[in-house]
């Protein structure tokens, strides 16, 4: 059996680059600029090891274009390639320089960090080029200008050059007017290179003039910076709400910086907005991986070696990094809630309508969330007052919540507030499953206020427990008057002494079957979902008295007095469907109408 070496030809390799290591032509700015920086970078290092003399002011990345000649020139005061060099790390497809240095100079590169790896970025210059040249002057004493050319074929020439000053040119040979566009060029550094470490000029313009804030530490940032920062990536966001500062460096690098939004009309929460960036250099605004489902609707930047990228940097690889990094994320902005909360109520409930949502959501998704977050998922009172369910139970006579889906003023309401129960308000859609989920957590019952008659709501003193001659009393006897009148599948009437005389009736819906019938108008549009329904009358309120006289004197004025107040309460508790709402209003007029021909 023999052995050998497996062999690259790049007649054959361009090609596969070209097509399909990367999707985007305009990254080739973002490889060949993030080249150059790393090459600046390199000569710090060899500075701060005392290789080489220099000052910072030398540091320079310059692109300009020609278009009358149709080139475009990357060039850097780097570090510079030999002859040699040019053979081994250009000539050799996939052979990163980076990677030599970094394990030469291993301890300098954690403070200046290299951004190549792969040694593929060079080649991306063929995405757009026809032509790509290399002028290169090495910092080595002694050493002589290079000078490289190849078409993307097989063959390259190499000889000496013309370059006086250490670092390296690149000169593009672009037949495509869109990137000889200077509009274009602009655009793309912008969006690639605009945090880049070192000065990086177009045709003389200065591109990136500011470092990026999420490199600072977070005490020497002030309000105005954060805002500003967030103006410019941004620009027709509303002032975000609140921020966390992200820095972290065990058990990985991490920087970042990350807004809570406002949420307004034509906010999309499904978009994920957040920056991704390894060593300042921008990878993509697509990173939901990074980041739990229910944090994709925060805004800002995060920044980190630490993070796998696929060959040409374009998206993430996920691993068990990324899910330890996404884990880490979750506490911090947990952690953040909390502390705000604590610190500054006021601030927490006036955003509250904009941070629910990620709230809630968190505490369905994530178990860990739940536990940091719980003491800080809050509800606001029908008397508009803010609370969290822990303190909620300690004032509550049993360990039962009260709720309402709708905070305007109703006799149902009024029942509870004279018995001085305290109700919440929980009207979105998503609070169906955060109530059975706190249900279960916490071995409590949520009931809505119509979804039972409370023994509180009751006078059992004004009772109507007297039998008649066929064993019935006058409650069981209107009761069910009022359920033949109706006749209204899965209906069933009760007649009982409220504490009030303020309300007629109420429609109980059976709690369990409501939510199931939520759930699915939620998840699938329909609300057809048989809601087991209990028609409850009160007996001390003058119109069921009014009924109960008529049902044997007038039995059809009693009957339409009884739909009336049937209808009255679907439309009051919204129980009535869209559909229906004609029909009840043309049996309403009837019934006006034989009541006014009585009267006249």
């Amino acid at each position: 059996m023999r052995q050998n070496n497996l062999s690259v030809h790049s007649e054959n390799i361009l090609p596969i680059i070209k097509k399909w290591l990367y999707s985007d032509k305009d990254i080739f700015i973002r490889e060949l600029v993030s080249n150059a920086t790393d090459a600046i970078n390199k000569v710090k290092i060899l500075r701060s090891s005392e290789v080489l003399t220099c000052d910072d002011d030398s540091f320079k990345i310059s692109v300009n274009i020609d278009k009358k000649n149709k080139k475009i020139s990357i060039a850097d005061t780097g570090i510079g390639m030999t002859e040699e060099e040019v053979e081994k790390y250009i000539a050799q497809i996939a052979f990163s320089g980076a990677e030599e240095f970094v394990a030469k100079y291993k301890s300098q590169t954690e403070k200046d960090p290299i951004i190549g790896h792969f040694g593929l970025g060079f080649y991306s210059a063929y995405m757009v080029a026809t032509n790509v040249e290399i002028h290169t002057l090495s910092y080595k004493d002694g050493a002589k200008s290079v000078y490289w050319s190849c078409d993307g074929s097989s063959s390259y020439s190499i000889g000496e050059g013309t370059r006086k000053e250490r670092g390296t040119e690149i000169v593009l040979t672009v037949e495509d007017e869109e990137y000889l566009d200077e509009s274009k060029i602009r655009e793309l550094l912008n969006r690639y290179c605009s945090f880049m470490p070192f000065p990086i000029d177009l045709n003389g313009k200065s591109i990136n003039n500011k470092e990026p804030l999420w490199i600072k530490n977070p005490s020497n940032c002030t309000e105005k910076e954060y805002l500003e920062f967030y103006r410019q990536l941004y620009p027709l966001e509303a002032e975000p709400l609140f921020w966390i500062h992200l820095n972290v460096d065990y058990p990985f690098h991490l920087q970042g910086i990350l807004f809570f939004p406002k949420i307004h009309r034509r906010f999309d929460a499904s978009e994920s907005t957040i920056k991704l960036f390894c060593n300042r250099v921008f990878v993509s605004d697509k990173c939901k991986d990074i980041l739990p489902d229910y944090l994709t609707i925060l805004r800002g930047v995060i920044d980190s070696p630490d993070i796998p990228l696929n060959v040409s940097r374009s998206y993430l690889q996920v691993d068990q990094n990324v899910k330890q990094l996404s884990s880490h994320i979750s506490k911090k902005i947990s952690d953040r809630l909390s502390q705000l909360y604590k610190t500054d109520k006021d601030k927490y409930t006036n955003a509250w309508p904009d941070i629910e949502m990620i709230v809630k959501l968190g505490i369905l998704q994530d178990e860990k969330f739940y536990d940091r977050i719980k003491d800080v998922l809050i509800w606001q009172t029908t008397d508009g007052n803010w609370t969290n369910i822990h303190d909620y139970l300690e004032r509550a006579k049993d360990k039962k919540v009260y709720y309402t889906s709708s905070n305007k003023s109703s006799p149902i309401l009024d029942l509870y507030h004279e018995k001085k129960i305290e109700i919440l308000i929980s009207n979105l859609p998503i609070d169906t499953a955060i109530i059975q989920s706190l249900e279960e957590k916490l071995s409590i019952t949520f009931q809505r206020v119509d979804g039972s008659i409370d023994p509180n709501l009751l006078d059992p003193s004004r009772e109507k427990t007297l039998l008649d001659a066929d064993g019935k009393t006058a409650s069981a006897k209107i009761a069910t008057f009022i359920r033949s009148s109706l006749n209204t599948e899965n209906l069933e009437v009760e007649a009982k002494s409220l504490n009030s005389d303020k309300l007629p009736a109420i429609l109980v819906l059976d709690e369990n079957q409501r939510r199931l019938r939520d759930y699915m108008t939620m998840t699938q549009g329909k609300n057809s979902f048989p809601t087991k329904k209990t028609f409850v009358v009160n007996t001390n309120h003058p119109l069921v008295q009014v009924i109960e006289r008529l049902q044997n004197k007038e039995p059809e004025v009693a009957k339409d007095l009884a739909q009336s107040l049937y209808d009255l309460s679907l439309l009051s508790q919204r129980e009535i469907a869209a559909d229906d709402l004609e029909s009840m209003v043309s049996r309403q007029t009837s019934i006006l109408n034989k009541l006014g021909s009585l009267i006249v």
